[in-house]
This record gives structure tokens, sequence and C-alpha cells, in this order.
């Protein structure tokens, strides 16, 4: 017998969601048969139940006990795996419509313990300090050890305006951390844009939502109006990018590439086998395009990354990714729960493999701290000929250039200190804008 629920049409970071449950396959198989249950294993599970049930401290039902063994048998897959009651599955359903309620931030678990895998840009988490690759061990009073991660999830979750006491370890620190976080409204705004200098733009995606190709498009079309109708070159920031809608990505990298492969995804299934290509028109007209990664661009920002680095269509530039290259299907349950399932993997158009392994960026580049201090040198300008009394002047000398040539300085020394990654790919931009333009 097979019963196929109605497909459902949602898909989460970097997992497309839609397959349905297929029920009682190779139940009665004979023991021969591929699909024969182990009898070892069945009897050791009833044995196991039965002691439970007898002799365990307290009473739990059998739907308790059915529940949890759905659950770690899900969990022992792989980390992104897992199973959704009613009412976790409403809950996610809330957390990818852009806006709800908790502290901002994309987790995973690790060895029993909550791992950041990035602080979602402006939100009470980013603002408080969590930062990627941080090891929540705490939550208040609570121990994560022992806990599933929906239930911590759900722990971290709680009325705007409540305050939550995160203790973390974090790598660099000889003790763990305690972060008082308020939470609130979490609002994804997935897409921000602004002008670095004349004809630089910048656009920053911070998730991958149903819109995001939309509004990045409409993001780039306005650099470019404030540029007088062309840029010289685009950064790409995906750092601290946890995932999102795969069509998203796959929208993302077509908008800077005429033709080609974009991502494929190989499973079991036959359609698990899925492939999207570029078609036809690049929004920058080739101009230059520096993609900036670390290790909380998860999935979807893989996805591009890896395109862009493929085609040679961008230079990849910071610190190595996440590595997650798996997808999850969510398949929808007669009883209105669900399961995420790992059903494929996605591969760059080279054909490949991300997980566990990541993107490498073209050119490493650390996120290091400038602190400005009050006898910096930045501070005082140079000795020039033009500070001497009595200098020649220059006749050819344009004071208007000469003053906007002074402003793009001054800009670039404070974003050394705010972003030095950044500062270093409007460098690169730079470079690549000069070599192109004395290659004719």
């Amino acid at each position: 017998m097979s019963l196929k629920t109605k497909p459902l049409l949602m898909v989460l970071t970097g997992t497309v969601l839609g397959a349905s449950l297929t029920l009682g396959q190779g139940v009665l198989a004979t023991r021969n048969s591929s699909n024969a249950l182990p009898l070892e294993q069945m009897r050791t599970f009833t044995d196991v139940f039965s002691r439970i049930k007898n002799d365990y401290v307290e009473e739990v039902s059998d739907e308790e006990l059915l529940e949890y063994a759905i659950r770690g048998m899900l969990n022992g897959l792989d980390p992104h795996s897992a199973y959704l009651n009613t009412e976790e599955f409403n809950e996610l359903r809330i957390g990818t419509t852009g806006e709800f309620g908790g502290l901002g931030i994309e987790v995973g678990m690790e060895d029993g313990f909550v791992r950041v895998v990035s602080p979602i840009d402006d939100t009470p988490a980013q603002r408080a300090g969590m930062k990627t690759g941080d090891l929540i061990i705490r939550l208040d009073d609570k121990p994560v050890k022992g806990l599933t991660l929906n239930d911590a999830v759900k722990l971290m979750r709680g009325k705007p305006g409540s305050i939550i006491s995160l203790t973390v370890i974090r790598e660099g620190e000889d003790r763990p951390l305690t972060i008082d976080i308020e939470r609130d409204v979490i609002k994804v705004t997935s897409v921000r844009n602004r002008m670095l200098e004349d004809k630089y733009g910048y656009v920053r995606i911070s998730n991958f939502q149903t819109k995001t190709t939309q509004d990045m498009l409409k993001a780039i079309k306005k650099l470019k109006s404030d540029a007088d109708g062309q840029l010289d070159g685009l950064v790409l920031d995906l750092r601290n990018n946890p995932g999102g809608v795969l069509s998203g990505a796959v929208g993302v990298s077509d908008a800077f590439l005429n033709d080609g492969m974009i991502v494929y995804t190989d499973g079991r299934e036959e359609d698990s086998k899925l492939r999207y290509d570029a078609t036809s028109g690049d929004i920058l007209d080739g101009k230059p395009l520096v993609v900036l990664v670390n290790g909380g661009s998860a999935s979807a920002s893989e996805i591009v990354a890896g395109a862009m680095q493929d085609h040679q269509r961008g230079i990849i530039m910071g610190t190595k990714t996440f590595g997650k290259g798996s997808v999850q299907t969510i398949q929808d349950l007669q009883t209105g729960g669900a399961v995420k399932l790992t059903t494929s993997r996605y591969f760059t158009p080279n054909g490949r493999s991300i997980q566990a392994l990541g993107i490498e960026p073209d050119i490493v580049n650390n996120p290091n701290t400038f602190q400005k201090t009050e006898d910096d040198p930045a501070e005082f300008k140079p000795l020039t000929e033009s500070s001497l009394s009595g200098h020649l002047e220059n006749a050819d000398e344009d004071d208007t250039q000469a003053e906007g040539t002074q402003e793009n300085a001054n800009q670039n020394d404070n974003l050394v200190f705010e972003d030095f990654q950044l500062y270093e790919a409007l460098n690169l931009l730079k470079g690549l804008t000069i070599l192109e333009k004395q290659r004719g």
C-alpha cells in the first residue's frame, strides 16, 4: 500500500521542500529481500521498548516512546535530518515567512551542543555580539547537552522583550562567555546596497528568500543609476549568510552569468536529480565581481560562490565557507507533522561536492581589526611638495578633481577600520578595473 500526501510547496535553508512520503513498503518482505526488516534488530527494539515500559523510573506512554524512537532514527542519520511534530512543523512554516520571534541566529547541533552557523543581520543576536562558530552550552540555567535541536530552538524563542542568557564557548577565549540577549520579532531584510565609491557598488545578501533575486536586481539597477548608468565593479557580500531558498541562489547566480550550468543535485531517487542552467544576460555587463564569503556562508551561499568560481565570473575572497552541500526535503505526514530528510547532494558546475569541504576562496583574507588612536599617523596629512611654502603651482591642476580624490581616500581610510575585508575587496575591484582598461 502506498499513501502519498499533497506536496508541500516550501523551501528552507539550502533545501528543497515538496516530496511526498511513501508508507508500508517492504514491511512484509521475505528474509532474503533487500527490503526485509532485520529480525535481530527488531527483537532488540521490542526488548528495549518493553524494559523501558516496565522498569523506567517514571511511566512513559507508548506514544512518547515511539516519537522518541522516530526522532532518534532521524537524528542518527546526519545533523540536518529530523522529525517535526505538528507544533514544530507549524513553527517551521512561520520561520520561512521572513518575520518571526526569537534571537536571530542560524544554528545546528554539534557533539550535543548548539553551534552558531551565523547571526542574522540587524537582529538581537548580532547586536549582542554572537559570532559564527560560537558553541552554546547553556540556555539560561538549562544545559544544552541532551536537548534536541528543536528543543533548544524552542527555548531560545519567546515573548519579544524577554531576556535569555546564553553561555557560550568561543575559540580564543580562555573561559565561557555569558551573553544576555533580548528577544525580538525578527524581520529579515534579505538585500541591502550602497555605493562604496564612484562607480563601485556593494550588495549584501543576508539570506536567500523567494524575493531575493528580484530585490537584488532592483538594488543593482539603483546602484547603476547612482553611477550614471554603469558600475565599474561590484562587491557581493555573502558573509554569514546561512542559505535559504534554493531558487534564490539560482536566480542570483543567473543574474551574473550568460550561460552554462549553475548547480545540480544528485540522490538515489530520480526526482532528486535536478539541474539548473543560466539564461542569457549579465546585469553587470561583464564588469568585475568580487564575492565575499566566510565560515558562516553556507548552503545556498556556497551554490552562488561555487558557480561564480567555476565559471571564472567572479573572484571569491575571504575565508573557507561552512561546507553544507546536502539538500533536505520536507515530507509532510498524515498526522500533521513532517519529516525533514536529506535526499541529495548538490554539486558545482565542475562537479565539485561542497559537502564537509566548503568553498576555498581564490584570495584568503582574514577579518583583521584595526583600532584608531589619537596619535594614529593616518590622522595627520603627509608632507608633500604642495605643503611647502612658495611651491610652484601646477597650471593643469583641477581643484575639484583633487578634492574628490582626497574625499575618496578619506572614505577608504574609514573602511579600513570598519570592515577590512570589504576594504580589500574594493581595492581588488579597482585593480581589476585598471587592468581591464589597460587591455582596452
